[in-house]
């Protein structure tokens, strides 16, 4: 039995999208209904789409029976998570031909990193690099040479960008095949300690530099608990993976082998054969509760309360942080990965790991059972695990408990009762907070604001030894209009240390801390932002902030008259709209919508 909650918020995701919803799908039936796209090119057209082509494969594209696949990817090799995916075009095409099918390499999108742009101006280019990913997807498409698609791509703002991407064109399948983590390195909290550290100035950079090194030191994903993996839970949770794909190490058997197999799905549920499965089918209000759920339940990465709704803006789906939060008050946190515990991503894994977490919340109603995915057999498919037996994929039913309850909880005994995510609502506008590595005697927070124009003033008064009161730190200006909403992940050990000293710190901000939000509260994505008339303009020092993540509020404490008739702070953004190809993203600072509207630069509400 469903639980009422999740049916209501899915009800009233229906009913608030039920026109844009049926827009979407009409231009999508529209776009499938003349078949196989390539047999109406020219034969111009088509002589140019498989001139590199090998002879059996013109033959093969010259008839219409032939499933031809595009290959997407993210693949560069100076990111550890795409670095394994220069191999998977000639595995995939093999694949393919083992089928009767094609597969083209469609084009290339472009991977940041954020963990290497932390804090530098290219990270003011990370929230829209999602943008464009959808953009060079649509771009890879659009020679209507395809009858499905393959994506890969495993990291922060790739796997959203290519979803939504993917979804403009959602006549078609499409499969998400990922990469997997690197395996183990420095124990988690090591790691901080020495980042903890090296923020006091108790060791220097080559000790960071060595502890960072033994942290990230391998292909495949970063094994803490951030965006890059919540992108293979959701991409799981709503059926856009073969079940039990997420978490297998990159440069396995098993791994190849589930490549492979993603390929020839997608070959299998074409219109060309019996099992046709459109993206636009996948991706529905249920997928999307499903994934919301799948967030909170996990303890996953704040970035998708952004991603999430612009994945559903894409498929016509509307949806708001009130049903994050409604959704969360009813998902049991189920998982300590770090940041949220010292576990990582393969000892999650290993623990029970996804196919668990799953059966638990089925179980338990709180998951749609009766969505469709790419495996065509509803949610109860990715409860089973992938094995290889005699170099044959088969799946199995997975664990049937935990192997660790301090990593993998159950709904019985859950690490808390609810969703690790809330949202703030005040008169400084609407936030979210991750609270779930945050400890309870920090969940209310009252102090005197300290503003700051950047994470760099914060960190400077910071090393001068300034910060020695109690304070709620304000850091605007850091919202997708100003300057492209950066992480503020700098901000997490210093904002520590100061906490571990005993003092009662927060932060409010218009700006991200990403998957690596850690035990200091942070209320972020405040919306409005600064530039759009954000109250967090009208904040000067030693105004008295309360943010109370417990009863869900975010307040100056002052008098409504005088805080009205306060005049906003300006500052000069000069130095955020050039440099490191900032200039570049202009018009899309100038359209991006808020962050409770999935941050869009597309201006497309007229259209969809």
């Amino acid at each position: 039995m469903v639980h009422s909650v999740l049916q209501e918020v899915t009800a009233r995701i229906t009913a608030r999208s039920r026109k844009s919803r049926e827009t979407y799908l009409d231009q999508m039936r529209r776009a499938a209904e003349s078949g196989p796209n390539r047999m109406h090119l020219s034969c111009g057209n088509l002589a140019h789409g498989f001139a590199a082509c090998s002879a059996a494969d013109k033959m093969a594209l010259s008839k219409s029976k032939a499933p031809n696949i595009a290959i997407i990817s993210a693949y560069n090799d100076m990111l550890s998570a795409h670095q394994p995916f220069g191999e998977y075009p000639k595995l995939i095409k093999q694949a393919l031909h083992d089928v009767g099918a094609v597969g083209q390499m469609a084009g290339g999108v472009p991977a940041m990193c954020d963990g290497i742009t932390q804090g530098r101006p290219g990270m003011e280019l990370s929230l829209f690099s999602r943008d464009t990913i959808a953009m060079a997807s649509a771009i890879a498409l659009s020679h209507d040479m395809f009858d499905g698609a393959i994506m890969l791509g495993v990291c922060d703002k790739i796997v959203p960008g290519l979803i939504i991407g993917a979804l403009r064109f959602g006549h078609l399948p499409f499969v998400l095949a990922p990469a997997g983590p690197m395996p183990s390195g420095l124990p988690n909290e090591e790691k901080t300690r020495i980042r903890k550290l090296y923020a006091q100035g108790k060791v220097g950079r080559d000790e960071l530099l060595a502890a960072e090194s033994q942290s990230y030191h391998a292909p495949g994903t970063c094994t803490f608990y951030g965006t890059a993996n919540s992108n293979q839970m959701l991409m799981e949770i709503m059926g856009l993976h073969l079940p039990g794909a997420a978490f297998i190490n990159p440069g396995t058997p098993l791994r190849d082998a589930l490549t492979s197999a993603a390929a020839q799905r997608a070959a299998q549920i074409t219109r060309l054969g019996n099992a046709y499965t459109p993206i636009c089918d996948i991706v529905d209000a249920r997928a999307i509760v499903n994934a919301i759920i799948g967030l909170n339940a996990t303890g996953g990465s704040t970035n998708h309360t952004i991603h999430i709704i612009a994945i559903a803006r894409a498929a016509g789906l509307i949806v708001n942080w009130n049903d994050f939060a409604d959704l969360s008050a009813i998902t049991p946190l189920l998982c300590r990965i770090y940041p949220n515990g010292p576990a990582d991503v393969n000892q999650f894994h290993a623990a029970g790991g996804l196919g668990f977490i799953i059966n638990q919340l089925l179980d338990a109603g709180l998951l749609h059972a009766d969505v469709t995915t790419i495996a065509g057999k509803g949610l109860h498919a990715y409860t089973q695990e992938p094995f290889l037996v005699d170099d044959m994929l088969e799946w199995r039913t997975g664990a049937a408990r935990s192997g660790n309850p301090d990593i993998v909880a159950t709904i019985k005994k859950p690490i808390s009762k609810a969703g690790g995510l809330r949202v703030l609502h005040g008169n400084l506008g609407r936030a979210v907070i991750k609270v779930s590595a945050v400890a309870p005697e920090h969940h209310i927070v009252e102090a005197p604001a300290l503003c700051f124009d950047s994470q760099e003033d914060l960190i400077a008064r910071f090393d001068k030894g300034e910060l020695t009161h109690d304070f709620i730190a304000v850091v605007r200006f850091q919202g997708p209009r100003a300057n492209g909403m950066p992480e503020l992940h700098r901000l997490t050990p210093v904002l520590s240390v100061l906490q571990d000293k005993g003092l009662k710190v927060a932060l409010v901000t218009d700006g991200r801390m990403s998957g690596a939000s850690g035990k200091v509260p942070a209320a972020i994505h405040l919306s409005p932002e600064t530039l759009s008339d954000g109250p967090i303009a009208k904040i000067r020092d030693g105004d008295l902030i309360r943010l109370d993540a417990v009863a869900g509020s975010l307040e100056a404490l002052l008098d409504e008259q005088e805080f009205n008739a306060r005049l906003p702070v300006t500052t000069d953004l000069a130095q955020h709209q050039t440099g490191m190809g900032r200039e570049l993203f202009t018009s899309m600072r100038a359209q991006v919508s808020s962050a409770e509207t999935g941050a869009l630069s597309f201006g497309w509400d007229d259209v969809l």
